[in-house]
């Protein structure tokens, strides 16, 4: 009976479900660990940026952008033979292709110089082509090629859009003396090229940002290093990453002085504007990139009397009052932009700028893409239908 009993009451065992569950899905990747580098640090909340486990405020301090390029690519300090050697390559491969040079000039002049460097990035690629980098020496020579002929584009190009001719660079200038004088036709005195240097060194690498991840996605289907650096230029192009810059001293221009930034500024809080220059995607706390940039600002401007330092500042204390409890400070950029204008650069070379300091890190990355390379291949999360009926277009 009992017996009985338990045969009838016993349940049949669930099949366990084996549907496996849909993908999580991370909009723009953010937080997702892609690679693993040694390029480059940031503790976001410290306020800490490294290169190579160095802290960039020393490098600021004490290295130049030749050394720290030499830093980025091969993981060490160079000896001062090392470092003579690599400056001395650099300034050999400093010139361009005169087809280039005509190249640029039937670019449209009212052409963003962005777009320029870009397309002349991926031209220079043809002169050298080559399918495969697998040997050391062969990457080697790219990456000082492109290092080197970056400055030459952007400055030829600024030159040519306004009816002037390009100027040949000089060999015996550091990298950024070199680019001041074809962008100007003068030497600069020792400050502005020492600033510039700075500034290049700090824009140099930054980890896994959009226009690194562009580089490392390209590189990894080994795609040639020109086009790398073509397609990070295409990413950094874009207004939520380069360009930050433009739009902070076009905002200190139509402030216009110290004491009408506090309306302005609390007008853009109200209409929940993105202030330019302000907050970061890592950063809780002040970009310590913009400390240094700070103070290269405050001492351009004094010398000058522009008063687009005393509008940061005013600029600074509003945001401050309204977004520091959001970890909402300024940014690289927020003061870079100051420092270009002070230096004389035009605007719209100010995103080139930062790309010529960045190229270095890209090409660091796409070294160290290529050692244990696999390509990137995401998957997706499909929303749309199935099983859809074709209708011929006489239905329709």
């Amino acid at each position: 009976m009992s017996n009985q009993t338990t045969a009838a009451t016993t349940l049949p065992a669930c099949k366990p479900d084996l549907t496996p569950a849909p993908p999580q899905l991370i909009p723009g990747l953010e937080g997702v660990p892609i690679a693993e580098s040694s390029v480059s640090f940031v503790d976001g909340q410290a306020g800490k940026l490294e290169y190579r486990g160095i802290n960039v405020e020393r490098l600021a301090e004490q290295s130049t952008f030749e050394e720290t390029s030499y830093l980025l690519l091969t993981g060490k300090l160079p000896t001062k033979m090392q470092l003579d050697e690599f400056n001395g390559q650099l300034s050999t491969h400093r010139r361009l292709k005169y087809r280039i040079a005509d190249l640029l000039k039937c670019l449209p002049e009212t052409g963003h110089p962005m777009d320029a460097l870009q397309t002349g990035i991926a031209a220079i690629g043809m002169f050298y082509p080559q399918r495969q980098y697998v040997a050391p020496e062969d990457r080697r020579l790219a990456c000082v090629r492109l290092i080197a002929k970056m400055p030459t584009l952007v400055a030829a190009f600024e030159r040519l859009r306004k009816g002037d001719e390009h100027i040949v660079p000089r060999d015996d200038l550091s990298h950024a003396a070199n680019f001041f004088y074809m962008l100007t036709g003068e030497e600069p005195d020792r400050q502005k090229a020492r600033i510039l240097d700075v500034c290049m060194i700090l824009h140099a690498d930054h980890t896994m940002n959009a226009s690194t991840f562009a580089g490392r996605v390209v590189g990894s289907t080994l795609a040639d290093p020109y086009c790398v650096v073509s397609s990070a230029l295409g990413a950094l192009s874009g207004p939520l990453h380069g360009g930050a810059n433009e739009d902070t001293i076009q905002l200190f221009n139509r402030i216009g002085s110290a004491k009408n930034a506090r309306a302005v500024v609390e007008e853009m809080v109200t209409r929940k504007e993105k202030i330019p220059g302000c907050g970061h995607r890592i950063y809780k706390t002040v970009d310590p990139r913009a400390k240094i940039l700070k103070v290269y600002a405050e001492q351009l401007t004094r010398a000058s009397g522009n008063c687009h330092y005393e509008i940061a500042l005013e600029v600074e204390k509003v945001v401050h009052e309204h977004y520091a409890d959001k970890g909402i400070w300024p940014n690289v950029d927020f003061f870079s932009g100051i420092v270009y204008a002070e230096l004389g650069i035009p605007p719209v070379c100010f995103t080139p700028i930062f790309a010529m300091g960045r190229v270095s890190g890209w090409l660091s990355h796409w070294l160290e893409q290529l050692v244990n390379n696999r390509i990137f291949r995401p998957t997706q999360r499909y929303v749309g239908g199935h099983d859809q009926p074709y209708i011929p277009i006489t239905g329709r």
